[in-house]
């Protein structure tokens, strides 16, 4: 069972080195960073993209991707190592390697009507092609594309003319190739070049689709130019604003015959283009930086339909019949962008889909590492903030809330290996390989020091030391370790016989330093004195360290990692190495001490993992595979000690919870254990083999600030410790909405609180307060008319003869057939206030059908929020939707009143109606949430409007369980049915040595909890005495009482009962055969229902596993299996839960296939009921039969609960991290046999996987493992 546990990613941007980096087909798109290529693919439930899958075997830097043109689940990527591989992007693996491409591929590209072909050519040729579905590689020389004159930059094949083919060559020429005619080499050099011998490279080049031989191709310095490659003359180039202006990219418009767009290469300006006009037609300023690549998506995605039902226009038009008017025109003139879809990447690693039409982007991905990030830290004051250094010659600031950048340093420093921030001012240093040491101030945004003491030297480590601030170490290359003050005066040169890779302040004495150096030896200095010789040297290593770092918690001690594989654990004041951990198979890179449990040592390797240990003994409780390539950097803030970062080669930043290592502490907390359960020194903890404490500061803090406070200390204190052990990502919001809810005073909430999900009662006030804050800020309008042609003008003269006349009606549709919205819309109210709103709703639909913004303040004026909601739902842009509904709950937003009678009863019913507008669209929001993987703010969603249970259920389904059950306890009754569930299912967690007596302390803190007690004391595996001993503390008679109640039970007919005692007798086979005969006589009447059976069934799955795996058991056990099984799937239909019903049903047919067994179930008869529940449930399928229908309504007969279940039972569960890809080793589940998504959950064979979700949902219904071993299985 894995222990660490991802909960964030921050993904790579794209590289700007090389040409081909980003391609798209059907609902997908892909880029790539410098080692591995993100796919993004729409969720069509919200309309938006979503990162789907991380592919990186490439180990050198990616040179070019491209998308096959007829099968949208292959695409080909090539790589610097002579590398090309075709992936299958459904199944998120390699289908084909070519392994050496006798040269670097600069560009890649899918031989159109041969769907197995991909041709690739480096630098002069030849182009060859190879055809991987063949058995050997089979790869082939073009006949005539080859020994060419000057390098190739790209080349593209024709899209409907069968082999022709262009190549575009760094001296700007062109070479066109087609079957059955003259190759034509090196030809349509662009003029300004002809007789010269200057270089100008093709950077782009695209066929056009409508024509068989133009092309549109740009080069570096002279332009764009539309060629012929028939006639080889050029037809037209392309003039732009400024010479300043160059392109680097260009794209064909698919659904705009005869348009293209461009990107500048120094702004990030989009221009559009018709080849026709030698001029742009438009240009948008989309971001600061370069564009660097553009792709057009082939067919604009199709957005959920809007529901557009106008009827057909009449031609004839009188006074009173409506105009048609025409489309709403761009701010600057009257032409409006073709509808589709531009994935631009831009120089500065920013990836965007920008939809053309609409004008914004539906996604953007502002700034991102694009290559190998070396180090990550959190800022000292605040556990939200992130800095990450790269490869790529920047340092970058993350809110870890958010995941997105808010600051990135300026200019690129060449590499950065290292950064470390000021213990108390804004201000990184940073460490780089060829330009010395700075130190960079954050909010003034410039750079403010630098330190050349090294050299051209590479700098592997800077660290400011964290008790006197005014101190910078930097250890270098050249041998030395420099300590200067910031002001630059060198305190101390600390020589070494080879290059010094890590330094770290020790944690406890200022002036002690320790080293890790090229010789294999660790150092430890003394500054408080002058010799520049070291205290001590620690030998041990066999192959160079890397970094050191000292214990937080225990003085003398420090780890170090070194190039042989191994973490060795010194202690400074033995002299001596005191423990070797062994497991990584490659150099160990990445050092964190956790600052709460003293024992707790994290490492990263070049081997890709991740590996936590136990120092007290060396062992490794886990070992993280999902990085994809070598991991460098780890760190955690002391506020927030179980969240760590990790960053690797891969160039992404992951986030973790640690929380599951230590999970026994926080239900110590809510069990209310005394504190030297939770709270201890060093010491104790330190003992091999006892359970978790904490010994860090935070948890001082937290015990002191308990300490002080009188009342109702307990929600505090798990509000408190809950915190310290969540992740980010939403627990300090959910709290705030807890304490708002339990009638906390609004002066105590934090100011961040304004920024997450807000209460509804608050959510108008602090938007109006963030409104009047904007107001101040003046904005900047457009102004801009149309020219008008002659048509125009007569329509505008007739216009004013009407409005003369006083015919008002007339005067207005005129204004809207010329487009004049805003005139006619000034004036309808003379016609009448009904003829107003008709008005308004058109232009609000019309707007609409656009899907333009600028439809909002019509739908609001009219008080039409029912649509309002739909247009923004639609859009996917459910803030927005709640913010409306919410609006319109507090009676801000109404319809316009057309007589002055009393309305209150009206406004009475509308505001309920908006009451449950504003829950549908508050669940909608927080499934929206949920479905992101991020349940913590799907239950925020459902506190807002007051839903406890949904909360409850939100964070049940999302296995948040500990949280959970904090928040549950501090809600009190309003929560109790779920805290009571919660707590069930934590005790179930902890069943197992050492931790019976936790679960037990749990389930006694569940009202009326006697048969939840004997369940876990049936199921517990001591001798005679521990189990007597538990029997005595769960409340319960001992086990030689517990036989005669059983007869006692039996006489008086309670065989519930029966079964419970003798299960807790010293034979529990009986209660086996006296209870699944039960089953049977029910199952095989016609009447009976799940709720019949499934108490008694539940009850029997808790005998001991040692004694339900006995050979004489085997029958009954066989029955227990087969008979959990059916009534688990019927629960599974019961629940929702889709995904595993179909496996529990195959679980039972095989089990009763396999075993000798006598049940009243027939394989047939499963067989049938699953195909009914199939064709009733599922849109897909094709539908219903007459039988089918009513087996299913049979089905549905047997699992209505008798009563209504809580919403904490309904829907699948999801827990955070499902939709993260891990790069880890491939799973395949063994329900589906397709590729889990997520985490993975092995089962006892310590082979078959299952996504966890699965594992979650199975364990609620069928307590049995899928392997039908008779083993229960603990997913929680």
């Amino acid at each position: 069972m894995a222990k660490v546990k991802q909960v964030g990613l921050l993904a790579a941007g794209c590289q700007p080195w090389n040409k081909d980096v980003c391609a798209a087909s059907g609902d997908r798109f892909a880029y790539c960073a410098t080692l591995a290529i993100y796919i993004y693919q729409l969720d069509q439930q919200y309309n938006e993209f979503k990162l789907r899958s991380i592919m990186s075997e490439h180990k050198k830097t990616i040179t070019a991707i491209s998308w096959c043109p007829d099968n949208p689940d292959l695409f080909a990527s090539a790589s610097a190592d002579n590398l090309l591989i075709i992936w299958n992007v459904a199944e998120k693996k390699a289908a084909a390697r070519l392994d050496n491409t006798k040269g670097v591929p600069v560009s890649v590209s899918w031989c159109w009507n041969s769907a197995d072909g991909v041709a690739f050519v480096s630098q002069r040729g030849p182009l060859y092609i190879w055809d991987h579905r063949g058995s050997d590689p089979g790869v082939t020389v073009h006949k005539e594309a080859h020994s060419f004159l000057s390098d190739i930059c790209l080349f593209r094949w024709h899209p409907t003319k069968k082999g022709k083919l262009v190549f575009g060559h760094t001296d700007g020429s062109l070479s066109v190739f087609q079957p059955g005619s003259k190759s034509q080499k090196h030809v349509l050099r662009p003029e300004a070049l002809e007789g010269t011998d200057e270089e100008d490279p093709v950077s782009a080049l695209e066929w056009d689709p409508l024509s068989t031989d133009y092309l549109l191709v740009s080069n570096l310095h002279n332009g764009i130019r539309l060629v012929d490659s028939e006639g080889l003359a050029c037809i037209t180039s392309f003039c732009f604003p400024s010479a300043a202006a160059s392109v680097q990219c260009l794209a064909w418009v698919p659904s705009a015959p005869g348009m293209f767009i461009t990107g500048d290469s120094q702004v990030g300006v989009l221009r559009v283009w018709n080849v026709s006009r030698s001029t742009p037609l438009d240009s948008f300023k989309l971001k600061k930086t370069g564009f660097h690549a553009l792709h057009v998506l082939n067919s604009p995605l199709a957005k959920k339909a809007q529901s557009s039902c106008s009827p057909s226009k009449s031609q004839h038009t009188s006074s009173t019949s409506e105009a048609v008017s025409p489309p709403t025109l761009s701010q600057n003139r009257a032409f409006s962008l073709p509808p589709g879809q531009a994935v631009c990447c831009f120089m500065d690693g920013g990836v965007g889909l920008y939809d053309m039409g609409a004008k914004k982007w539906d996604f953007l991905r502002d700034l991102g590492h694009v290559e190998t990030i070396f180090d990550c830290k959190f800022k000292p004051d605040d556990p939200n903030l992130l800095a990450t250094a790269s490869f790529d010659g920047t340092i970058k600031i993350w809110d870890t809330n958010t995941l997105t950048a808010v600051y990135t340093s300026p200019g690129n420093e060449g590499v950065v290996y290292s950064l470390s921030w000021a213990p108390d001012l804004n201000c990184i240093a940073g460490a780089t390989s060829r330009n010395g040491a700075f130190i960079w101030d954050v909010r003034k945004g410039k750079i403010i020091t630098r330190f050349n003491e090294h050299g051209k030297n590479g700098i592997f480590c800077i660290s400011w030391s964290h008790k006197d601030s005014k101190r910078i170490a930097t250890c270098s290359g050249d041998g030395f370790c420099i300590i200067r003050t910031i002001d630059g005066k060198i305190l101390h040169k600390y020589k070494h016989p080879a290059a010094v890779f890590g330094c770290d302040w020790s944690q406890n004495n200022k002036d002690m330093i320790a080293t890790g150096c090229e010789d294999k030896n660790v150092r430890v200095y003394y500054l408080a004195t002058s010799s520049d010789q070291p205290l001590k040297v620690f030998t041990g290593h066999l192959a160079k360290v890397f970094h050191v770092r000292w214990s937080p918690l225990r003085e003398g001690i420090l780890c170090s990692g070194s190039d042989d594989g191994t973490v060795r654990i010194w202690d400074y004041t033995q002299d001596a190495c005191i423990n070797v951990l062994s497991g990584h198979t490659a150099p160990v890179r990445g050092l964190m001490w956790n600052t709460e449990v003293p024992y707790l040592l994290i490492s990263g390797s070049w081997d890709y993992t991740i590996r936590v240990w136990d120092t007290r003994d060396g062992t490794c409780l886990d070992t993280v595979y999902d990085h994809g390539a070598d991991v460098y950097g780890l760190t955690c803030h002391q506020s927030r000690p179980f969240t760590m970062a990790s960053c690797s080669r891969d160039s992404t930043v992951r986030l973790w919870s640690l929380t599951p290592l230590i999970a026994p502490l926080l239900l110590n907390v809510l069990t209310e254990q005394p504190w030297d359960k939770i709270v201890g020194n060093t010491d104790t903890a330190m003992v091999p083999g006892s359970p978790p404490l904490l010994c860090g500061k935070v948890s001082r803090d937290i015990k002191q600030e308990l300490d002080k406070l009188s009342g109702d200390v307990r929600a505090k204190k798990l509000r408190w410790f809950s915190e310290c052990f969540s992740p980010p990502g939403g627990s300090s919001n959910l709290w705030d909405l807890v304490f708002v809810i339990n009638g906390q005073d609004d002066s105590l909430l934090p100011a961040s609180y304004s920024k997450g999900v807000m209460h509804m009662k608050h959510l108008v006030k602090f938007k109006t307060s963030e409104a009047q804050e904007l107001t101040i800020v003046k904005m900047s309008k457009f102004g801009g008319g149309i020219g008008a042609p002659s048509k125009e003008e007569r329509l505008k003269e007739a216009a004013e003869i009407h409005l003369r006349l006083g015919q008002i009606q007339r005067y207005c549709e005129l204004m809207v057939e010329l487009g004049q919205w805003e005139k006619a819309l000034s004036v309808a109210p003379g016609v009448s206030m009904k003829y107003w709103k008709k008005l308004m709703q058109r232009r609000a639909d019309q707007l609409m059908a656009e899907d333009n913004d600028d439809a909002i303040p019509f739908c609001v004026a009219t008080g039409d929020i029912g649509k309002l909601v739909s247009f923004f739902t639609s859009r996917g842009q459910l803030l927005e939707a709640v913010l409306i509904a919410q609006g319109a709950c507090e009676g801000n937003i109404r319809s316009p009143q057309s007589s002055s009678v009393n309305h209150t009863t009206n406004d009475l019913d509308s505001r309920q109606q908006y009451q449950s507008l504003l829950h549908d669209v508050c669940k909608e929001l927080a499934e929206w949430y949920f479905q992101d993987g991020s349940s913590v703010l799907a239950a925020c969603c459902h506190l807002a409007v007051d839903n406890i249970q949904l909360a409850m259920a939100g964070l049940i389904r999302g296995n948040e369980l500990e949280l959970a059950a904090c928040v549950g306890l501090v809600l009190g009754d309003a929560a109790n049915q779920s805290t009571a569930y919660c707590l069930e299912l934590l005790a179930r967690k902890y069943m197992t040595s050492p931790t019976w007596a936790l679960s037990a302390d749990l389930l006694q803190m569940i009202p009326d909890n006697h048969v939840l007690l004997a369940k876990l004391c049936a199921f517990y595996p001591g001798s005679t005495a521990e189990i007597n001993q538990l029997h005595h503390r769960c409340g319960l008679p001992p086990l030689d009482e517990c036989k005669a109640l059983a007869e006692e039970a039996a006489g008086e007919g309670d065989l519930f009962s029966a079964v419970k005692f003798l299960l807790l007798s010293p034979e529990p086979e009986e209660a086996l055969q006296r209870g699944i005969d039960f089953v049977k006589e029910q199952l095989s009447g016609s009447d009976w229902t799940v709720d019949g059976v499934q108490p008694i069934l539940d009850l029997m799955s808790y005998i001991r596993t040692d004694r339900l795996v006995l050979t004489r058991l085997t029958q009954a056990r066989s029955e227990l299996l087969i008979l959990c099984g059916y009534v688990g799937a019927l629960l599974a239909i019961r629940r929702n839960y889709r995904s595993i019903v179909p496996a529990l049903y195959e679980y039972t047919s095989q089990l009763l296939k396999r075993r000798e067994v006598c049940v009243p179930l027939k394989i047939e008869q499963l067989s049938v009921e699953l195909e009914a529940w199939r064709a009733n449930t599922q849109p897909s399928s094709s539908p219903a039969s007459e039988s089918q229908r009513e087996e299913f309504s049979c089905l549905e007969r047997r699992i209505l609960p008798a009563e209504p279940a809580g919403p904490v039972l309904i829907g699948a569960d999801y827990v955070t991290g499902s939709n993260l890809p891990s790069h880890s080793d491939l799973h395949l589940s063994c329900f589906t046999g397709h590729r889990i998504q997520g985490p993975v959950f092995l089962l006892e064979d310590n082979k078959s996987a299952i996504s966890l979700n699965d594992a979650l949902m199975w364990a609620k219904v069928n307590p049995f493992s899928p392997l039908g071993t008779g083993v229960r299985i603990n997913p929680f």
